[in-house]
């Protein structure tokens, strides 16, 4: 790279309904805005590529606006893996240091936590993230970093979260189409979550769920580590695709009503309230006429039950759902459906918000928004990893929380 790219930091966000591709410069040590490309995507289907020319084109597309917009030449790129393909699972190992007592180096640490990941997985399952939880030094638990202690027994409690090798591998393959070299992935859930969260939400334990086109990434901090990951199979498309088939519109239409007049929570609108539902007669579309807006949220208030209930019964069976002492932070698109709050308090019994991003400097307001905390969380990811990377001599359990943990 030359001297007007070395500073460049570039995400893809190659998701079911855009792909966005986000660079952003570091001036000082500190990191702006720079430039960004949206392009409506293609070849998706339910979270993951089906056509990889379809999908690249438009990835090429989203690239080549970026590029544009940056004046200078995009070559690499951290991509970001979502899907319900993506799963998280704990795991706990350890190692043995002998019958007299010694100190914990940095090796001892690589090798406990080698220990730890080395669980049964399916032969297509790749690792995407490593996420220590605490270290266990002769039984002493809620250890954050054991380098100079001293004792006779390591272990270590990891969150390991994987994906299918093939769906990932399409993503990289797409970029790779586009000119764009993959230098890391990361789960966008993870990212989502560096772009909404605060510490002490971490600390007190929280539930980020990232409402997407297909899907719901989920992740659970508790005592600022990552404590449960997961992916529900229901995202905003599918709201908008039962208001098409309830008011027999297209899937433009529907999405039209949705974001202008939908709201899940049936009472909360008005009994006489109207709304005027088709009239593109030039795309083949049905004569206007006016339906009652209750109408609208009968139709999505039962899918937004479902999906929470989903959610409530996920956390519970991962043992998080008691866990979430600042609430619920809901991001993502789909985040911004009337009245999933309601609900989402309802039922998890938690308080709940929407989230959104934190602001880089000089970025564009439109880009301050729940559909992109995961482009920006992959920003501020990649950041703190260059950091760590340069600070090396800390040790790599000091890396590992400030890449993954924010707050220890």
């Amino acid at each position: 790279m030359n001297s007007k790219t070395d500073n460049l930091i570039t995400v893809l966000d190659a998701g079911s309904s855009k792909s966005c591709v986000l660079v952003a410069e570091l001036l000082d040590g500190v990191l702006r805005y720079r430039s960004h490309g949206v392009e409506a995507s293609r070849g998706m289907r339910r979270g993951v590529i089906s056509d990889l020319g379809l999908a690249a084109q438009a990835i090429d597309a989203a690239a080549l606006r970026a590029e544009k917009g940056a004046k200078a030449p995009i070559e690499n790129t951290v991509v970001g893996i979502g899907g319900p393909h993506v799963r998280g699972v704990n795991s706990q190992g350890g190692i043995s240091m002998g019958s007299r007592m010694k100190e914990i180096s940095r090796e001892d640490v690589r090798s406990a936590i080698d220990r730890a990941r080395s669980i049964g997985l399916a032969p297509d399952r790749e690792v995407l993230h490593l996420l220590p939880q605490q270290f266990i030094l002769d039984d002493q638990g809620g250890i954050h970093d054991p380098v100079g202690m001293v004792g006779n027994r390591l272990e270590v409690c990891l969150h390991l979260s994987t994906c299918s090798g093939s769906a990932a591998q399409s993503v990289v393959t797409c970029a790779n189409r586009a000119k764009l070299e993959v230098v890391d992935t990361v789960f966008e859930g993870i990212a989502a979550a560096e772009a909404v969260l605060s510490a002490d939400e971490r600390e007190l334990g929280v539930c980020v769920a990232d409402i997407g086109s297909s899907s719901t990434e989920l992740v659970v901090f508790f005592e600022g580590s990552v404590a449960h990951t997961a992916v529900l199979p229901i995202g905003g498309d599918h709201f908008t695709n039962d208001l098409a088939v309830g008011l027999h519109v297209g899937v433009e239409e529907a999405e039209r009503l949705k974001r202008l007049y939908g709201n899940c929570v049936v009472t909360s609108v008005p009994q006489l309230n109207e709304v005027e539902v088709g009239g593109d007669l030039a795309s083949g579309g049905q004569p206007a006429r006016m339906v009652r807006q209750r109408f609208l949220a009968e139709i999505l208030e039962p899918r937004a039950r479902e999906m929470l209930t989903m959610l409530r019964d996920n956390l519970r069976a991962g043992g998080v759902l008691d866990a979430m002492g600042s609430g619920c932070v809901f991001t993502g698109g789909g985040a911004l459906l009337a009245g999933m709050l309601d609900h989402a308090e309802s039922l998890l019994r938690v308080p709940a918000r929407i989230g959104y991003p934190v602001p880089l400097s000089r970025m564009p307001p439109e880009l301050a928004r729940p559909e992109f905390s995961a482009a920006i969380g992959m920003l501020l990811y990649t950041h703190r990893t260059q950091i760590s990377k340069d600070g090396e001599e800390r040790g790599w359990v000091q890396r590992v929380k400030s890449i993954f943990a924010g707050s220890f």
